[in-house]
């Protein structure tokens, strides 16, 4: 299928494999663009060192189109985006941060440029910015999130009614179904987490995929807004914040309790119960752990059966 997004990017199918922390490495993006989609490299947990280790070899690993994520909220955002240019990268997905800042320096280096966003407020700053798309991130999605609590039915037409440019969706799509249906909203596209944590070719730990597969309706919890929103597993860890919570704790004293490297400690080291496990609330439909090409597959037949069922409509 052809539309502004597989032309934007120069891929078959409309979908991104999101580049999470501590999930998407070298070898999910590959994998994912090998299989007619895009695949990115997910900046946010790694050292700029360990960041061209994994661009250079995805390179290796693919001769198809693939990207980077980069959160801006790291300190060393100037080497990361160097490295970017450095090695040849093309697409750039940026997210947590003004999109003024980095759009025009990336694009006067043909880079391709996306920006995620939660609200329609931001998504008219980053087009003003002058990205080449958008991602539309609903608060159903895991990890970091909006604090409007916005969810994904109802901000991918508000998004589409006030832009211009390629909408993605993201937050809560997990199969064929939910693509065309967000497309119907307006989506030229989806944004995929989620399900390719629970993926052969995820970065991470077994355990955490294995939570993910396991996980139910109602087993994630949006939490942290002080700090920044994160959608959490509901774990011991998640368990101590709510305790704090009923103490009406400081932003210090939320940062005391989260420490450092949680996520880390979590997802990638497999600490289930002091780890910071994010996942979407989609993860209530994830049962089992496949290879991305399966996932991809999948989605696309569920698509087109989807599609040919509404025809009645």
């Amino acid at each position: 299928m052809s539309n502004r997004v597989t032309q934007l990017f120069n891929i078959k199918y409309p979908i991104i494999q999101a580049g999470m922390v501590w999930n998407s490495g070298w070898r999910l993006a590959s994998a994912a663009s090998d299989s007619g989609i895009l695949g990115l490299i997910g900046a946010g947990s790694m050292y700029p060192v360990v960041l061209r280790e994994h661009i250079q070899k995805c390179k290796k690993a693919t001769n198809k189109p693939f990207g980077v994520n980069v959160p801006m909220l790291y300190p060393n955002i100037q080497e990361i985006m160097d490295i970017i240019i450095e090695e040849g990268v093309k697409i750039v997905f940026t997210s947590a941060g003004n999109p003024k800042t980095w759009t025009s320096w990336l694009k006067e280096r043909g880079v391709t440029v996306v920006h995620v966003v939660s609200s329609v407020k931001f998504a008219l700053k980053a087009q003003e910015a002058g990205v080449d798309a958008i991602v539309a991130e609903g608060f159903e999605a895991g990890g970091h999130n909006g604090r409007d609590e916005t969810t994904t039915l109802t901000l991918i037409p508000m998004v589409k009614e006030q832009i211009q440019i390629p909408l993605i969706a993201a937050g809560g799509i997990a199969t064929g179904q939910a693509m065309l249906a967000a497309m119907v909203l307006g989506a030229d596209g989806v944004q995929v987490g989620s399900r390719f944590v629970a993926s052969n070719e995820s970065s991470a730990h077994e355990s955490f995929k294995q939570v993910v597969v396991d996980a139910k309706e109602g087993d994630t919890q949006l939490t942290l807004k002080e700090l920044a929103p994160v959608r959490l597993v509901k774990n011991k860890f998640y368990n101590d914040v709510q305790e704090l919570y009923k103490k009406s704790p400081t932003v210090e004293e939320l940062n005391v309790l989260l420490g450092r490297a949680r996520a880390k400690k979590g997802m990638f080291e497999g600490d289930l119960e002091e780890g910071e496990l994010e996942i979407g609330q989609v993860s209530g439909l994830i049962h089992n752990i496949k290879p991305v090409a399966q996932i991809v597959e999948d989605m696309m037949k569920e698509f087109e059966v989807a599609k040919q069922g509404v025809t009645f409509l």
